[in-house]
């Protein structure tokens, strides 16, 4: 995996505590813990990505007011 570009969201304004995502080849998208980039990522398949990131356009995940 070292071949792909990982990126973060513009809004993390450099914390460290970040959470980064790489395009995978095929479709998939990869996510990571920058503060750990040699360790575990977690894998999604392109329908369950799209999924998640619907749900966070419809706020689906935003805490109960």
């Amino acid at each position: 995996m070292r071949d792909v570009v990982w990126r973060k969201s513009s809004a993390s304004s450099g914390n460290s505590n970040c959470v980064e995502v790489a395009d995978l080849p095929g479709g998939a998208m990869a996510v990571r813990n920058s503060r750990h980039p040699d360790q575990a990522m977690l894998v999604f398949l392109c329908s369950e990505w799209a999924a998640f990131v619907t749900g966070v356009k419809h706020g689906e995940f935003d805490p109960a007011q």
